[in-house]
């Protein structure tokens, strides 16, 4: 993409509404626009994080089992009612009725509709287990949306739904989620901590949130440092091993974590002092497991290897996707700008053209544009250097490249590496080659 066609419309002033780091700089970066009061328009760049986030979810749902749909942002109130919900929700639902004047709901979350779902094509045992999930947007109507996409009232989800034969069944494919939420969050470039916690109105035994531990979380987090000294890599993380999902009961169990509404004092003292940890946390991922409450309220039934009917245990899985473009911000920043991972970035890099109607400098920056023009921005303006150098910082691509007068004379351009903020000269093929354009 082109800059100067580009839809990135920055802004140079911090606005005024935005409280904290994300929300200022997903403002003056151009993703995203506030249409109302926690509802926002997502601008290009915003939407192509934003996808990226949601397609390496998919990878890891995927690569365990699970088989993505899409259901309606719109739902009935009958189905809520036969779950007992409808009234129980709270004001935080957004109640509507149609033209036929029958009462519907914009969906907060999809344990009804997705049990109802399988209630009609699921019969047998044979069919178990199933995991089906969707990405899609909810609303919740928050008393106070605030800090931008972090607690907003719309918001885009990945929502999954386990259905296991028995309570041992579903308590490993809930494990099996922890294990494939871990490896997605490893690869978003953010270190998120399992905590128990109460299971909220969607009910349960048996509940984790994921915490992204930041000054401005929602939540207070106590927590054993074992948390920040595992080695992931050595302990593996595929879901598909027993051996590997055996390793994280053990940790979850033997490694204290929990949010203030499940935290237990005197479990706390038996963490050594200088081993407790504490602060806030942003929530990004919530697992449940609820046995049967759905499905027994629901009427829902498959017939057992004996031929008796039985309710199949379901368990709830949900990555806050929009909310998680927040939290890697608030992760990863410095004073002049975001800083991504290169999984999730809009762009891989940024192409600098110093002297746009320069020969040589306009001449080198498209050959390199060429390459990849999907993946690079370039920053094909007229404006200064110091402007160019400002914005590439503040969008944050993890990679910059500065094509000059000088360097297009010498065919050599020049390398800035956003996390680290290390640059070096580098004839072009060595460039692209350590960009993977070569």
């Amino acid at each position: 993409m082109r800059l100067s066609q580009a839809f990135q419309p920055t802004l140079k002033e911090v606005p005024a509404e935005a409280q904290i780091a994300s929300h200022r700089l997903m403002l003056r970066a151009g993703l995203v626009r506030q249409s109302s009061s926690g509802i926002y328009t997502w601008l290009p760049a915003g939407l192509r994080v934003l996808r990226n986030i949601a397609n390496i979810v998919r990878q890891e749902q995927d690569r365990i089992g699970g088989q993505e749909i899409l259901m309606p942002t719109v739902q009935s109130a009958e189905l809520w009612r036969r779950s007992g919900r409808y009234d129980a929700y709270g004001p935080e639902m957004l109640r509507i009725k149609d033209r036929q004047d029958r009462e519907m709901l914009y969906g907060p979350t999809n344990e009804e509709m997705v049990t109802d779902l399988f209630g009609g094509t699921v019969k047998s045992y044979r069919e178990l287990p199933k995991m089906l999930y969707h990405i899609q947007w909810k609303f919740r109507d928050e008393i106070r949306p605030r800090f931008g996409v972090m607690r907003g009232r719309e918001f885009y989800m990945k929502d999954g739904y386990s259905f296991d034969l028995s309570y041992d069944d579903a308590v490993r494919s809930y494990y099996r989620i922890m294990l494939s939420y871990l490896k997605i969050f490893r690869r978003l470039g953010v270190q998120a901590v399992p905590m128990a916690a109460d299971t909220g109105p969607i009910g349960g035994e048996l509940s984790h949130e994921f915490l992204v531990l930041a000054p401005t979380g929602e939540s207070e987090v106590f927590y054993d440092a074992g948390w920040d000294e595992i080695d992931w890599d050595s302990i593996g993380l595929d879901p598909q091993k027993e051996e590997d999902l055996q390793k994280l009961r053990e940790i979850v169990k033997t490694t204290y974590s929990a949010t203030d509404e499940k935290h237990d004092l005197s479990t706390w003292e038996n963490v050594p002092e200088d081993r407790r940890r504490g602060g806030r946390g942003i929530e990004v991922g919530h697992i449940f497991y609820f046995g049967t409450k759905y499905t027994e309220s629901m009427g829902v039934e498959v017939s057992g290897a004996d031929g008796a009917p039985l309710h199949p245990h379901m368990g709830s899985y949900g990555i806050g996707v929009s909310r998680l473009v927040g939290a890697i911000i608030e992760a990863s920043h410095d004073d002049a700008g975001i800083i991504w991972p290169e999984e999730v970035a809009p762009y891989r890099a940024a192409l600098l053209n110093l002297r746009p109607g320069d020969a040589l400098c306009d001449q080198l920056c498209e050959s390199i544009y060429s390459r990849d023009p999907e993946g690079l921005l370039y920053d094909d303006r007229s404006d200064r250097a110091g402007v160019k150098f400002n914005d590439a910082d503040l969008m944050g691509h993890p990679w910059q490249i500065i094509v000059g007068p000088r360097g297009a004379k010498a065919g050599m351009v020049e390398l800035k590496h956003r996390a680290t903020g290390e640059r070096s000269e580098l004839p072009l093929d060595e460039a692209l080659a350590k960009l993977g354009l070569a």
